[in-house]
């Protein structure tokens, strides 16, 4: 059996032109298949799936075992995290929680946004559920929330590659098209109802 890299969940011209085909096929059929691949040659342990991973994460006491287990993770669910009729604004539970820990919608994303705007170098930036309330955070390089005792709930990956063919260096540029254009705000629901 062995990792897998999971399918997009849209096809690799649909969250053009926020996000273009070129990108998706750099970042998902490259940049992650690299970290499925470096992993099952690290774990060498074929009877280990996607189903394994969080258990992986967990016991991985070796770095390079982690950074790419947690980089296989984080990618599976940034592609989640968009979607082709995505952009807006949250309703219902979603937006009422984040009325109720960021002060309004518009606080939330604004937080976010200057988060993953200032997030210096490589890595993540999150909406998480801490146990008690909703928080904005990020991680360097392959850090998650899964780590630190914290259920994810939405991620912008940081990474240059995420970004630099459709917006350079412009990463504020790309903030606002994943606000705009992409951010699938039903599977932050989904995983609010899940905590």
């Amino acid at each position: 059996m062995a990792f897998s890299l999971p399918p997009l969940p849209y096809g690799l011209d649909a969250l053009a032109p926020h996000i273009s085909r070129e990108t998706l096929e750099l970042h998902h059929g490259q940049h992650h298949q690299t970290y499925v691949d470096k992993l099952n040659d690290l774990v060498d342990d074929n009877s280990q799936t996607n189903d394994d991973l969080e258990a992986v994460i967990h016991a991985a006491d070796d770095q390079h075992v982690f950074d790419n287990a947690a980089q296989h993770w984080n990618h599976s669910f940034y592609w989640q995290c968009m979607s082709p009729d995505g952009g807006g604004s949250p309703s219902g539970e979603l937006a009422e929680a984040l009325d109720r820990d960021f002060g309004s919608v518009d606080a939330f994303t604004k937080g976010l946004h200057e988060e993953a705007e200032t997030h210096f170098g490589s890595g993540w930036a999150w909406l998480v559920h801490d146990g008690s309330k909703l928080l904005v955070t990020s991680t360097h390089d392959a850090d998650l929330p899964l780590k630190h005792g914290q259920k994810a709930l939405l991620t912008i990956d940081v990474w240059e590659h995420a970004y630099y063919v459709d917006y350079r260096n412009k990463r504020p540029d790309y903030l606002t098209a994943f606000f705009d254009g992409v951010v699938n705000w039903d599977f932050v629901a989904q995983n609010l109802k899940a905590v």
